[in-house]
């Protein structure tokens, strides 16, 4: 018989997997670690808009910092 922290566990785990399909059906590139931290975040009383803006901004700014290329000794150029 699964013990009631199991069963937690398990619901935590579908209510993941949940997110993830509708998060996958509007295309926000979270993988389940990224909403899993979102969530935990959000349930510790982070704005949820907030949050979302952050995120916006963050994807932002690693689209337009430039990429840094590996040059033949591993360093970066």
């Amino acid at each position: 018989m699964p013990s009631q922290s199991d069963d937690k566990r398990q619901a935590a785990r579908e209510v993941i997997d949940i997110l993830h399909e509708i998060s996958t059906l509007l295309n926000t590139a979270l993988d389940r670690t990224d909403l899993s931290l979102c969530v935990s975040l959000i349930e510790n009383g982070v704005n949820p808009d907030a949050l979302a803006t952050i995120i916006k901004d963050m994807r932002k700014e690693a689209t337009a910092a430039p990429r840094l290329t590996m040059n033949e000794d591993g360093l970066g150029e």
